[in-house]
Formats: structure tokens, sequence, C-alpha cells
């Protein structure tokens, strides 16, 4: 958590990239790490492959099929992560459903998680109550983010509950709709940056979803601290392999 947080204290605009965890092939795991930090990405979030990803556009559920099908399990993942920390600086987060963290064992997850040196986990189908009552311990006891989401629907009085709730940042999703279907926001969604902005939470916030570009990566960061990319980094792993990471990032700012 705390690599989270100097992230956070830095004087810049954090760029987090989200990839599929198996994709596009199982072992692509650490190069693709390396590649981000190389090129200059603030904060990375590992997507875990589930079967049924409904928050998620065509493009991320189909890598996350792709990645079943190359193998990939949480099993997996945490051996591909073994000894990341003698390679990688910059926060580590796992994105996922509760499921899989579920089948595991919530605890052996966390302890899993700390053991690597990952800094959070973004599990969007874990609710606030459900977190409070029966997780939260655990979290605080393993040095974890837990990484909530608000939306242009969350009300006022919940985003503030999630903010009192969370240590790191906030994840804005952008818009009420899947991963990947945008390609700049309206005016809808920039007055909703603008609100969230108001209420001065104690968390900052970092967009995702619809952000694709250097022109929509400026829009999320007027008000936000960050933004987020998964759709669009993992299009450009679909048609060109690691070998495009490199100019991606760079195009990006």
């Amino acid at each position: 958590m705390k690599r989270i947080q100097e992230a956070l204290q830095q004087d810049k605009k954090l760029l987090s990239i989200y990839f599929t965890a198996g994709y596009p092939d199982l072992d692509d795991t650490i190069s693709i790490l390396k590649s981000l930090e190389e090129n200059g990405v603030d904060m990375v979030e590992i997507g875990l492959p589930f079967s049924d990803p409904l928050a998620d556009g065509p493009t991320i559920q189909a890598s996350s099929t792709e990645a079943l099908k190359n193998g990939m399990t949480t099993e997996i993942l945490f051996k591909q992560l073994e000894g990341i920390r003698d390679h990688i600086s910059i926060p580590l987060i796992i994105m996922g459903y509760f499921n899989p963290v579920l089948q595991y064992g919530v605890e052996a997850f966390c302890k899993k998680c700390a053991e690597i040196g990952i800094d959070g986990l973004i599990l969007p189908d874990l609710p606030l109550a459900e977190y409070n009552l029966h997780y939260r311990e655990l979290f605080e006891k393993y040095n974890l983010a837990n990484i909530f989401l608000i939306t242009p629907q969350t009300s006022e009085e919940r985003i503030r509950e999630l903010d009192e709730a969370s240590k790191g940042f906030i994840y804005m999703v952008s818009s009420a709709s899947t991963t990947g279907k945008t390609s700049g926001f309206a005016e809808e969604q920039i007055s909703y940056f603008n609100k969230v902005d108001a209420l001065q939470l104690k968390n900052p916030q970092i967009v995702g979803f619809g952000i694709s570009n250097a022109k929509t990566f400026s829009q999320a960061t007027r008000k936000a601290k960050g933004a987020i990319i998964g759709s669009a980094f993992i299009k450009t792993l679909t048609n060109e392999g690691l070998s495009g990471i490199p100019f991606f990032i760079k195009q990006l700012r």
C-alpha cells in the first residue's frame, strides 16, 4: 500500500495501465510489466481473468477468454509474480472478480499478495458492507489497499462512505456502460468529474473506462489525479504484440 501512497504524492498525473494476465500468451505477464515500467507507466492493474466478466467490454472479455484458454489460473499468476519486486518498483494492483478470491481463500489470497508485493486489490463485485463486515481486517492485516469504484449514478452519500473506507484512491468510472466504448467525454461526464472534485474527498480519484489516447487522458485528469487505460492497451497487444508497448505509452502524454 505504501507504494500506492507514494505514487499518489508525486507532482504529476498518474498513468495506470490494465492488462489481462495470461494474454496474449500465458507467459507474457512479467515481460509486459517490465516494458510498462521501462516506458514510464506509474501504476499497473493486473487483471485476473474470470469466466463471467460482467463489467468488462468485448475487448477485455475476449482477452479474459483467451487467457483462460491459455491456462491462466490464480495459482499460475502468483507463481509468475514471485520475485517480481526484484524487477518492478511501481505499484501493482490485482483487479478481478471476488469469486476466484473466495475460491482460493480470502486470507490465503491476501497473504500471498503481501508476500509477492502486491499493493492493492480492485474487486468491483465485493460490496462495501460485506467488505467492512468480513474482510476489512484481513486487508489491513496484510497491508492491502481495497480500491472501490464509483460511477455517475453513485450518490454523494455513498461516495462519502466509500471514501471513508478507502486507503489509496477512488476508482472513478467515467460512465455506466461497460469498458472500451468511449472515444471522448461528453459534457455530462465532464460535469460528473467536476462534481466529484467539488466533494473534496480525502482520497484522490483515478478515472477509468473510456480513456484511449492523449486527448481523453488529458480530459480525465483535468480534475482527477490520474487515469487508467485498459481496452485500448489490450487492442495494442492484440494487433502489435509486446513490441507495440513503447509507442502506445509514449503517445498518451
